[in-house]
């Protein structure tokens, strides 16, 4: 078989839908149609995608040089069809795009006056993503962001995130970023999650967008009088979910934020797959790792950490999990470019294929 008859074999048994888990005799056929390069694809139909900071030329270049196939990237509405344009004519695919100012938004997750215009705000931008083609948003229902504490040292030096619960910790990437003048109750935070996912369910489903809730970060905390009570555990997304009874509403599974809160979590990270995933309810991943659970981590190398990540993807694979993947919170290594950050998309691409040919195997 040449390289062009492969390419096409290889296209055909794709359209025809399969994914390497369906069966044994599927994955059998696989084997055989991977046998002209004696190895297997590179990947199953994972969305591995790049985070990006703008789509100029040379960013687009450096996707497709590290072999991406997606891109994600934080926007406006009123850029989305620009940016779209751009990254599909430098031949890649826009996986999610994110809108921070419908993104950890207080007046959303307290109930303050305000919410039901960010809710429409909500609602448009779901429109506005379903216009160009982008069908997951991931989006945190933190009222006042994420917290760390002053940046510490990883691997060689390498600058990173961190949290130490003994020192005093600040906020951001949310439109409040910091302490509330009086403590919430669970009950209203809860009342608050109910209240919105009812109105944006109907829009979701109607767009076909699929929102992927992001773990609470840190996780389960009262953190500037907010308690973290929801997305900080796995009863808490299964509730959460339940309520949301969607399926267009589901889970943005931060592999490092679980990984934080640790056993308290109820279900280490590898049973939060296998549930959710089974469920069909896993839309998006940020693969990384850190150094320990709460009270004190810092964020670390994929191969640094106290998780073996190549578990993790395997469980992905388990589940054929079809979101979209991305590699977060890089370490700040020395030297010129993103050299944390190409560092974690060719690990994760490793894992990526060997996951899948572990699969195909057997």
């Amino acid at each position: 078989m040449n390289r062009r008859q492969f390419h096409q074999t290889a296209a055909a048994a794709f359209a025809a839908g399969w994914t390497g888990l369906s069966s044994p005799s599927a994955r059998a056929q696989g084997r055989k149609l991977y046998e002209g390069l004696g190895r297997p694809p590179m990947k199953w139909r994972i969305q591995h995608s790049m985070q990006i900071n703008d789509w100029k030329p040379e960013t687009l270049q450096l996707a497709k040089q590290l072999g991406m196939e997606y891109v994600n990237f934080w926007t406006s509405p009123d850029r989305y069809q620009e940016a779209v344009q751009s990254v599909h004519a430098a031949g890649l695919k826009v996986a999610k795009i994110g809108n921070g100012s419908v993104h950890n938004v207080a007046e959303i997750t307290l109930g303050l006056p305000g919410r039901d215009e960010k809710i429409e705000e909500f609602k448009q931008n779901l429109r506005a993503l379903a216009a160009v083609g982008v069908k997951t948003q991931l989006y945190a229902h933190m009222a006042n962001g994420v917290w760390s504490t002053p940046n510490e040292r990883n691997r060689g030096g390498a600058v990173c995130r961190a949290f130490d619960a003994s020192k005093t910790p600040t906020a951001a990437g949310s439109n409040h970023n910091g302490p509330f003048d009086r403590l919430y109750t669970e009950d209203e935070l809860w009342k608050a999650w109910e209240y919105f996912v009812k109105q944006i369910k109907p829009v979701a489903e109607e767009t076909g967008v699929k929102i992927g809730v992001h773990t609470d970060d840190p996780p389960g905390l009262t953190l500037g009088n907010v308690p973290r009570c929801i997305f900080s555990s796995f009863e808490g997304y299964k509730r959460a979910l339940e309520i949301a009874d969607s399926p267009n509403i589901g889970m943005g599974l931060c592999v490092g934020t679980w990984l934080e809160g640790g056993d308290a979590m109820g279900k280490n990270v590898l049973e939060t797959i296998e549930y959710f995933g089974g469920l069909k309810k896993l839309f998006v991943v940020h693969f990384r790792n850190v150094s320990s659970p709460l009270p004190h981590f810092y964020e670390t190398y994929l191969n640094e950490g106290y998780m073996d990540m190549y578990k993790v993807m395997r469980a992905l694979r388990k589940v054929n999990f079809e979101g979209v993947l991305i590699g977060d919170h890089f370490p700040r290594m020395t030297g010129q470019g993103p050299l944390g950050q190409v560092y974690t998309l060719g690990y994760i691409q490793a894992l990526i294929e060997r996951a899948n040919e572990e699969f195909l195997a057997t």
